[in-house]
């Protein structure tokens, strides 16, 4: 989860096409900060916790729904697109069929926690339908969190095998460099033309650094494309210490717990 966060605090200052379009940037500045995208894969994580790892569809679902509109409503409150707003505040809030690129940026923490890639899959989707039940919406939550199973347990040791299996089974078109993505590249907040190019910056980037400034470069929505990458990045290079405490330092206090945790779940045998 680290790395989502990070990509989305070292994104924000450039969303709505508002950076140059390089990886040279600074990684930190006075406008970096989290949002929405940080907001919504602590509330993820904390309603799976909250569910129990072994919680069926009916209560991992009500669980997600409710961190999500507990954080929703506490932070972040004018970064929230405005159907995404509605569910917040409704009543009895139900899924609007999104494809918006949301699935896949707060899933991270699923990619992580669960044993086997087909309970990976199954919550994913779940947390997914609750707001975003369109196909594309379900599917770029499954394959982001599909893609950090397979880095972190080691099950696809080259990114050429992480490849491989997206195409295969999400279809997504990955034959496209970022170099010839970046230039016609534009601010989009769909998971059809947000999800590829977050893949791609990942399967380019060097490092974990590098993948960041590598999305981030493709201009657009970049605090959810560098949270995407960025995510992904963690499963397979980890992260410099450095960062880490960079990322602490940039968080609500209220969060730090639920991090935690997170770590504590997987290192105590969520791990494969």
């Amino acid at each position: 989860m680290y790395g989502a966060i990070l990509g989305d605090i070292i994104g924000s200052p450039y969303e709505f096409d508002r950076g140059s379009k390089t990886k040279d940037f600074p990684l930190f500045c006075e406008e970096s900060h989290y949002t929405d995208d940080s907001a919504m894969t602590i509330a993820v994580a904390m309603g799976v916790f909250a569910a129990g790892l072994d919680a069926d569809e009916r209560k991992m679902k009500a669980e997600i729904v409710n961190h999500m509109r507990l954080l929703g409503n506490r932070y972040a409150l004018s970064e929230y697109g405005g159907r995404f707003s509605g569910w917040l505040k409704a009543a009895d809030p139900k899924p609007y069929g999104s494809y918006g690129n949301g699935s896949a940026m707060r899933v991270s923490s699923i990619g992580w926690i669960f044993p086997t890639l087909e309970r990976t899959r199954e919550v994913a989707r779940w947390s997914a339908e609750v707001t975003h039940n369109h196909p594309e919406g379900v599917k770029g939550a499954e394959s982001i969190a599909s893609i950090i199973y397979l880095a972190r347990t080691g099950l696809c040791k080259s990114k050429k095998q992480i490849k491989d299996f997206v195409v295969k089974e999400f279809g997504y078109d990955l034959s496209r460099t970022c170099d010839e993505i970046r230039p016609f590249y534009h601010h989009v907040e769909s998971c059809q033309e947000t999800v590829p190019e977050a893949i791609t910056a990942f399967l380019e980037g060097e490092d974990f650094e590098d993948v960041v400034r590598t999305a981030i470069s493709l201009g657009g929505d970049t605090d959810t494309v560098g949270a995407i990458a960025g995510s992904l990045a963690e499963a397979f290079y980890g992260i410099p210490m450095p960062l880490l405490r960079e990322c602490k330092d940039r968080i609500p206090v209220e969060w730090k717990p639920v991090l935690s945790t997170f770590m504590d779940a997987w290192l105590g045998g969520a791990k494969v």
